[in-house]
């Protein structure tokens, strides 16, 4: 069950590393350093990699049909982000009368951009939603009760099903993504350590889920069943993306906030080849 382990790719020291994300129109890896309000970007080919401020910490995000842009789901706001330029158009802001902040997020197989609320303190209490911006620019707020900390959105490969969970329950559930209906619980994590964060699904259907304090990402087959482990070298994987030009390599980011000095490459990007391909993740439809 377990496959060979993660290696070090970019010793990139984020804060909070998460919303691993590859874009295949350019060929490049993206991610966010949410504390540390850094958008970051790997290219593969070159082997380059840079960052770029952000006005205000960086929860996810998703590039654009039109590939000039990306959508960001800042702390507060939604917005385009012009790559070139780094100008920033507010779309709305999120949850305004509420102390959370924005948190996973991911576009649907339709091109929507779903995401979710975390309650932005340590001690998170169950305030948040789950929401989906649609192709026209209207919010609507999805009927999956409230959250703590949205986690683990993604989307079957037929895009008939879908996954979130509110990591402190240590859950991960699965709906009928039109309807919503026969929501239940996909795993409940069985490790006495580790929480769900970011998943990503592979072409056969498998949900590849960073637990965070686990050091592991662990793939479930759609029946829920454990069907590969990855160990991890640091304890805070955040988030997953099967990446490359075959969609074979799956990179992971995670955090260094919350550990002592003796985990080195926390925080870092890490990547590994476990016999896996992704699915070429749809872009937000809204902006082309």
């Amino acid at each position: 069950m377990n496959t060979p382990g993660a290696t070090l790719l970019i010793d990139s020291q984020c804060s909070l590393g998460e919303g691993a994300t590859w874009c295949a129109a350019s060929g490049q890896f993206w991610w966010t350093d949410i504390e540390g309000k850094k958008l970051w970007r790997h290219d593969p080919r070159d082997g380059s990699t840079d960052s770029f401020a952000m006005p205000e910490r960086l929860a996810c995000f998703t590039p654009c049909a039109d590939a000039r842009f990306l959508l960001l789901g800042l702390a507060s706001r939604l917005a385009f982000y012009e790559i070139a330029t780094g100008a920033i158009e507010t779309i709305m802001e999120v949850e305004a009368d509420l102390p959370t902040r924005l948190n996973d997020g991911r576009c649907d197989r339709e091109g929507r951009f779903v995401f979710g609320t975390k309650h932005d303190v340590d001690d998170a209490q169950a305030i948040g939603g789950f929401y989906r911006l649609n192709r026209d620019l209207s919010l609507e707020r999805l009927p999956l009760g409230n959250c703590a900390i949205s986690n683990s959105i993604g989307f079957s490969p037929d895009g008939k099903t879908m996954y979130y969970c509110d990591s402190p329950t240590r859950q991960i559930r699965v709906c009928d993504y039109a309807t919503f209906a026969n929501d239940r619980v996909f795993v409940e994590l069985a490790d006495a350590t580790g929480v769900p964060d970011g998943s990503i699904v592979d072409a056969d259907g498998g949900l590849w889920n960073a637990q965070w304090g686990g050091a592991r990402v662990v793939r479930y087959a759609p029946d829920g069943r454990e069907t590969a482990r990855i160990g991890m070298p640091t304890a805070q994987p955040s988030c997953a993306a099967f990446g490359g030009e075959d969609l074979s390599t799956l990179y992971v980011t995670t955090a260094r906030i919350g550990l002592d000095e003796t985990d080195a490459h926390a925080g870092g990007v890490f990547v590994a080849t476990p016999g896996a391909r992704g699915i070429a993740e749809a872009v937000f439809a809204g902006k082309a």
